[in-house]
């Protein structure tokens, strides 16, 4: 997950995407629930068939070509180079080359500078003939769009990693920033988690100005308009806001400052940075995400810490464990996750398999208890109950409960992932999940910000004028409260029950109550964008007893509904998180309709046209092995800069829909539960 707040400039919804579009015909909608029931008992088999023998399930989660580029550069820093492996991500990265010349952030997006620069750089470093087509091609895209010298802050910072730019080229970011106090506006305390984890070793590598080895010599200075000797002005908008130039000019005024630093004083906030990173290492490495993985490895080689040391080791494995080995189109291909997402991906499948089995852990067949039963002893065993992480910077007295998002991050639990997990066991009606539930419930309840909704993984983290300074040109500095984790929190609360819980759910209700677009639909911070956050508050609404004729909830509906394509399903891309329609695309999805039917279903609109028909699409996408294919990018990681594509979403949210649809068709209230 990531951050999201106004100053990320939130595209505003606007009608003007449907005019002359084509909308969903009134002809007869009618489902046979026999085929829905086949269709779910063919993607339930397959659904199994991806548990682990452990009893969890993870899927791939792939982001754009700036990962796998930068694993390669990494090689090279280090000269711990395996060709192989390295011949297996060309392979990739050619692939995912644009028709534009360089390569998107997602499937089908726009050229981006940042990307398409590492990614020459690292088929370079792979030995690429730089007179190839493809090398041609991307080259003069970069040198068309104002050359390397205009990519993004990190990229700049690995271009000055191998000397292609001189350090200058990067913001005044002082490695004594790690000392300031939680009361400091630049503390670190006032970033995000992923923030506080990418920055603090990059910081040590900035204060040390390491080279990489580059045993090869690889260099890209065709890339540059002119020579990066001769940039006068590396920091550049367009601001967000006058405070863009603010920060500018205090950049400027820092450099000459921070070179008569102390040398005990640089000496003590390296070792600060050292004594924060240490103790959130592990076999997930720190914060478990690569950028703060890799810029860990690059660190210790630049203290001097041979890559023998057991902290060295740790770090590098890692990072590998990150690469995912695919045979695609033209052969055997390899990339590098960001991360990796098996109890998020645990406690969706988890929730869909129990729908499929009925709806309840208790009334489901005897295969899918099994598997339930074994999903929840796993989870159970990673729940973070003895580590306060840095949440408590701002929440002391709260005893840890939460669950993290990867395989091992104790100090960055995730509120979604907590809320989530936390509704799959509650439903499981199973006494050994009584502790691990309310253990969830006073952590969800104690990470509810003031204005009443929850982030990701901080609390009231959202001083907005960060996201100006010049290492923020990503615009995600942060981590605000946003809808879609917000209306997890409450799902998962109302779901609870407990009477006293009351006031911390209307809190958030009027929070999510604000964040309606005027349209009706809400912003999906960390989905794939206005359906997916619509459907999470649908569904908390429901969950919280927000009668389904209310205003907010007719509004809602009633945007669906006018979103639904011709052929009956949904489909919306990451143009939207960039001033595109929301709820538009050229084609309908099945992890997009899936929402929708959820959402819709959740308010009352079972027997709707528009439910009726994204269950035909569902059914008709759906292939003979029970799964579904889609290739649009699904999620967020920075809107504008970073987008994900969580290979698990195609195949239990269909299953989802389909299962929810068949119990409602069969039940004798028609309506939905949970808020889920």
């Amino acid at each position: 997950m990531l951050i999201y707040s106004d100053v990320l400039d939130r595209p505003a919804p606007s009608k003007a995407g449907r005019k002359g579009r084509k909308t969903a015909t009134s002809a007869d909608a009618s489902v046979n629930l026999e085929t829905v029931a086949a269709g779910v008992d063919r993607a339930r088999a397959a659904l199994s068939e991806r548990q682990r023998d452990d009893g969890h399930w993870v899927f791939e989660l792939e982001a754009d070509a700036t990962i796998p580029a930068e694993y390669v550069l990494l090689e090279h820093y280090l000269d711990r180079i395996d060709d192989a492996l390295e011949a297996r991500i060309g392979v990739y990265l050619r692939r995912i080359q644009g028709v534009h010349g360089g390569w998107p952030l997602y499937h089908g997006g726009k050229f981006d500078l940042s990307a398409s620069v590492k990614a020459y750089f690292a088929l370079k470093c792979i030995g690429d003939d730089v007179d190839a087509p493809h090398m041609v091609r991307a080259r003069e895209a970069i040198l068309d769009h104002g050359g390397a010298a205009r990519s993004n802050v990190f990229t700049r910072f690995q271009l000055a990693l191998f000397g292609e730019v001189p350090w200058a080229a990067t913001p005044a970011m002082p490695v004594e920033i790690v000392l300031l106090p939680r009361s400091a506006f630049f503390s670190m305390w006032n970033m995000s988690y992923w923030s506080r984890t990418v920055m603090t070793p990059l910081l040590v590598l900035r204060a040390l100005a390491p080279c990489a080895i580059n045993p090869r010599g690889v260099h890209v200075q065709e890339l540059f308009v002119k020579p990066p000797t001769e940039v006068q002005d590396w920091i550049k908008g367009p601001y967000r806001s006058v405070w863009g130039r603010v920060f500018k000019h205090l950049d400027q005024v820092l450099r000459p400052v921070e070179a008569r630093f102390p040398q005990a004083l640089r000496d003590r906030a390296i070792k600060a940075a050292v004594d924060f990173i240490e103790p959130r290492l592990s076999e997930g490495g720190l914060g478990a995400i690569y950028p703060a993985m890799a810029n860990v490895v690059m660190m210790y080689r630049a203290l001097g810490v041979p890559d023998s040391d057991p902290r060295a080791e740790q770090a590098w494995r890692g990072v590998r464990d990150l690469l995912v080995e695919n045979v695609g189109e033209d052969g055997p291909e390899t990339y590098c996750q960001p991360c990796v997402s098996p109890v998020w991906d645990t406690g969706l499948a988890g929730l869909a398999m129990m729908e499929a089995g009925s709806g309840s852990h208790a009334s489901a067949p005897d295969d899918v208890r099994e598997r339930l039963q074994g999903a929840s002893e796993w989870l159970r065993d990673r729940q973070i109950l003895d580590v306060k992480g840095d949440w408590a910077v701002n929440r002391p007295d709260l005893p840890p409960g939460g669950w993290a998002f990867q395989y091992e991050n104790d100090y960055y639990p995730d509120v979604d992932d907590t809320a989530v997990v936390g509704m799959l066991l509650h439903r499981q009606s199973d006494p050994k999940n009584a502790e691990a539930i309310e253990r969830a419930r006073i952590w969800i309840i104690g990470m509810q910000s003031t204005n009443g909704g929850w982030g990701a993984f901080d609390i009231d983290n959202d001083l907005d004028l960060l996201n100006h300074i010049p290492f923020a040109d990503h615009g995600a500095l942060l981590d605000p409260p946003t809808a879609d984790v917000s209306a997890r929190c409450v799902s998962f609360l109302a779901q609870l029950g407990h009477p006293e819980d009351r006031p911390v759910i209307e809190r958030g209700l009027a929070y999510l109550r604000a964040e309606q677009e005027v349209e009706g639909c809400w912003f999906g911070r960390w989905g794939t964008n206005y359906i997916y956050g619509t459907w999470s508050v649908l569904c908390a609404l429901n969950a919280a007893g927000v009668p389904h004729d209310d205003p907010m909830v007719r509004r809602a509906v009633a945007w669906l509904e006018s979103v639904q394509r011709a052929d009956g399903g949904w489909g919306e891309d990451c143009a939207t998180f960039e001033g595109a329609p929301p709820g538009v695309y050229d084609e309908s999805l099945p992890s997009q309709t899936a929402w929708a039917v959820l959402g819709l279903m959740a308010v009352g609109q079972r027997d709707s046209e528009a439910v009726k028909r994204g269950i035909a699409f569902l059914l008709s996408r759906q292939k003979d092995d029970g799964e579904w294919d889609e290739q649009p990018y699904n999620a967020v990681g920075f809107p504008k800069v970073f987008y994900l594509k969580y290979h698990g979403y195609r195949q239990f949210f269909p299953l989802m829909a389909l299962s929810r649809f068949r119990n409602l068709q069969t039940s004798n209230s028609g309506a939905v539960e949970y808020g889920f």
